[in-house]
């Protein structure tokens, strides 16, 4: 759906984006991350047709970004970082406004426009005037307005930037909504908790650079130390024993103690954990507790940026 080649922006001396390459499937949901200036938006912005590369290729549903922008437009639905709306308009004629920019007939908005409302849950707001919906109502009018020409692909940029923490669940359940309704979707974030649940494949981008790309599960098996294992033993007072036990084993790759708390970062090829329960019970080391402790897009991120930023 959508593929980028050696993509790449430069403004003088300061290279936004540099040499971006990815594909995006169609029912993905792309989570696109990185820190503020890593080039997320520039890389939206390109796809969106609104600014063009200084080098490189992008297609979107077949159809080439820069020779193509008419065809583009068509099948993508853009939401900014940032966008206005319109003082003294009602929410429908808000939509119908963008349905007539989108040359729908006037017979079909109506529909379309009661459509886009029932799926962005705007239905009972429909005759309120604009600027007088909350920050998380306005959001959901803007994705509301992106979906007026119901197209295949959604570029959304930073869509829950602002939002409190029940406008951010509930912007979260929508986007799962539209992925069901066989939308593919590349959503930018710096926060990561907002991406954790619902995206399927994601691109850490930093400095202009993209550092991984593809599925997280794949992505997680690429990271050494991916997998920790928390403990709690009885006895503090063998907390030492248990460390040098653990250490010593080959599957370990390290061990932190705290108190009779003891977390363990196992080796990814081992498929199964349990030899560290085995291995302190045998040698009279009761445990109390004992998890393995999903890796999440935070681990992943610090693991593969730098913290570097232009």
């Amino acid at each position: 759906m959508i593929v980028c080649k050696g993509l790449t922006k430069q403004y003088k001396d300061l290279v936004a984006l540099r040499d971006l390459t990815m594909t995006i499937s169609q029912g993905d949901i792309f989570g696109y991350i990185g820190p503020n200036g890593a080039g997320k938006t520039t890389t939206i912005k390109i796809l969106a047709t609104l600014i063009k590369p200084t080098s490189g290729y992008a297609e979107i549903c077949n159809c080439n970004v820069l020779t193509q922008p008419d065809d583009v437009k068509r099948v993508i639905g853009y939401m900014p970082d940032f966008f206005g709306v319109y003082d003294d308009m009602k929410v429908w004629e808000y939509l119908d406004f963008f349905g007539a920019a989108y040359k729908i007939d006037r017979a079909k908005r109506r529909k379309i426009i009661d459509d886009v409302l029932e799926i962005t849950d705007l239905t009972g707001k429909k005759n309120d005037f604009v600027e007088a919906l909350s920050r998380g109502m306005k959001q959901r009018l803007c994705l509301a307005k992106t979906l007026v020409h119901d197209p295949q692909v959604l570029l959304l940029d930073e869509p829950a930037s602002g939002l409190d923490p029940r406008a951010r669940i509930e912007m979260r359940e929508l986007l799962k909504e539209l992925r069901r309704l066989g939308k593919t979707i590349l959503i930018s974030s710096h926060i990561l908790t907002e991406l954790a649940d619902f995206c399927n494949t994601i691109g850490i981008l930093e400095r202009g650079e993209l550092l991984a790309a593809g599925e997280v599960s794949a992505i997680m098996g690429q990271m050494e130390g991916a997998r920790k294992v928390e403990i709690t033993i009885r006895d503090a007072a063998r907390a030492s024993e248990a460390h040098d036990l653990l250490t010593a084993h080959g599957g370990v790759r390290s061990v932190q103690i705290d108190g009779n708390e003891i977390v363990v970062d196992v080796d990814v090829t081992v498929d199964d954990v349990s030899f560290i329960n085995e291995l302190l019970l045998a040698n009279g080391i009761k445990i109390t507790a004992f998890r393995e402790s999903e890796v999440d897009l935070e681990d992943i991120f610090m693991k593969i940026t730098k913290g570097a930023v232009q």
